[in-house]
């Protein structure tokens, strides 16, 4: 497989605030991803340009499809819920209002074997008295903490197998890998897998079929392509000083969905990067994963 660089193809030009939590959906043929701190949720068709959105009760900051099921799961600032988009319903399955204050949940999706996972983040630490975890979470039973002392989590996504998760927590530039067992539902031997730089910070991340394992890096204008041994195989600059989450999508799975956000940017960089908070698209020379689907009822 080539290493040429992808090539930006469109922009769709939102105006985020704070885009994050891209996901590809086969079914529609759509991707979708969230604008946290504008609470609204997006839906755009790449074949046709058309764009949905839908306002929601809560932030979102992350989300994932369901097997057999139009609705989604959804982890909101406060909680976890299904979200029935046609007419607004959400039901409750950890929240709401269940996080300690100052604290909010931020990254998260679901794993190849069907579980929703969703971290937390100290929004204001001023007012947190504890740190962030992360969590898997399987309707009908309680969510088991799996990663604690985060200040915010991030950039979870697994090897193609689903046996080897990869975790950052943005402020400390760090991304780790861990040994996953789906069957006992735990992490073992972890790892640092990569280390950023000065000024940047591991925001989403996802894998492509060769287990390449590319990272949004906040405030570098880049997304990185990394080895399954940590090394750089491919750094691609963006358009935009915070890229947020990436994601594969596109009939072929070879098109790169970037969301960037414009969240605590001057009016004189904003003039600079006209892009910011807008998705971007790459046609590439890789191919990604269809998206997993939470599964209702374990079969593990």
């Amino acid at each position: 497989m080539g290493q040429e660089l992808p090539e930006l193809i469109t922009t769709v030009d939102v105006g985020n605030e704070l885009g994050e939590g891209v996901v590809w959906n086969e079914q529609t043929e759509s991707v979708w991803w969230t604008d946290i701190e504008q609470s609204r949720l997006f839906e755009y068709h790449y074949g046709s340009g058309k764009l949905e959105s839908w306002e929601t009760v809560h932030r979102v900051g992350c989300f994932g499809f369901i097997e057999n099921d139009d609705r989604l799961i959804v982890a909101f600032d406060c909680g976890i819920a299904f979200l029935d988009l046609a007419n607004g319903d959400v039901d409750w399955i950890y929240g709401p209002a269940v996080l300690s204050d100052g604290l909010r949940f931020n990254d998260g999706k679901v794993d190849p074997f069907g579980r929703f996972w969703a971290g937390t983040m100290v929004e204001d630490p001023e007012v947190a008295k504890v740190a962030g975890s992360l969590f898997s979470i399987y309707p009908r039973q309680a969510p088991v903490e799996h990663i604690s002392n985060i200040t915010t989590s991030n950039g979870l996504c697994w090897s193609p197998d689903g046996l080897v998760m990869y975790h950052a927590d943005s402020p400390k530039r760090t991304i780790w890998s861990y040994q996953y067992d789906p069957i006992k539902n735990l992490l073992a031997d972890k790892r640092i897998f990569a280390q950023l730089g000065e000024g940047m910070f591991p925001d989403g991340s996802t894998v492509d079929s060769d287990g390449g394992v590319w990272n949004a890096q906040w405030g570098g204008s880049q997304i990185v392509r990394y080895l399954e041994n940590g090394e750089q195989s491919l750094v691609l600059e963006v358009p935009v000083d915070l890229p947020s989450c990436v994601t594969f999508g596109g009939n072929n799975l070879d098109l790169l969905f970037v969301t960037s956000a414009r969240v605590a940017l001057s009016d004189e960089r904003l003039i600079k990067r006209p892009k910011s908070g807008s998705l971007l698209v790459y046609r590439t020379n890789y191919k990604g994963l269809p998206a997993s689907r939470l599964k209702l009822s374990s079969s593990l």
